[in-house]
């Protein structure tokens, strides 16, 4: 099965898109990237591909700054329009099936973001791979202050040695947000869901339990 490439207008510009659509499709992801690697990383193929073969169609998607082939992330304003213009065009794309939105770290914070600023069309719920709740070696929870905002439910996947989510600060805030918000946690798992090689696990045993979480909490 092979993606499809889609552009999608941002603006003035526009970004590229990959949607990929298994036959037994019941929902469609919105997926968007981390900080540092672009929507064709094997992380992000890897996860669409398995969601495929667990009945989830994804849009991958860039924002502006990786399309232009900078490391320097947009700001906040610029991430926020370029979620906007894929959450339309997913609803464009497959306007019977479920949407959700979300995404690895960097993605999935400005999905948040976005969606508590002014709520996505269509968007059911979001789901976070590795929700950045601050930088590593600088623990807090300011990042999170949105989240009150967000009225859809949210799915919070992480790993128990994650070091941009630490779990006496990740914990209270999933729980702050009530029944709007579950946490799967992966044992051994880091923010990339790469697990020590003494846990008896493998990165394929985790990213498998992410994806099975993330379909289950779809299907439920």
């Amino acid at each position: 099965m092979e993606p499809k490439a889609i552009s999608i207008p941002v603006g003035d510009e526009s970004v590229s898109g990959l949607f990929l659509r298994p036959p037994d499709a019941k929902a469609l992801y919105l997926f968007a990237h981390g900080a540092g690697a672009g929507m064709t990383h094997k992380a992000m193929s890897g996860n669409a591909e398995g969601l495929a073969k667990r009945g989830i169609a994804t849009l991958r998607y860039n924002f502006p700054y990786m399309e232009k082939g900078s490391k320097r992330p947009d700001s906040p304003k610029v991430a926020h329009a370029a979620v906007r213009a894929a959450a339309s065009k997913a609803v464009e794309l497959a306007p019977e099936l479920a949407l959700f939105a979300g995404g690895r770290s960097f993605g999935g914070r400005m999905t948040s973001q976005a969606q508590a600023g002014d709520p996505l069309p269509g968007v059911r719920g979001l789901i976070f791979l590795g929700f950045p709740l601050h930088p590593a070696g600088k623990p807090g929870i300011e990042r999170a202050d949105h989240l009150a905002n967000v009225r859809v439910p949210m799915l919070f996947v992480s790993g128990t040695r994650d070091a941009l989510a630490e779990l006496d600060l990740l914990r209270p805030v999933v729980a702050s947000l009530g029944s709007y918000a579950k946490i799967h946690l992966v044992d051994q798992a880091d923010h990339s869901f790469k697990v020590v090689a003494k846990s008896g696990r493998t990165n394929a045993d985790a990213e498998a339990e992410v994806l099975d979480a993330v379909a289950r909490w779809i299907s439920g």
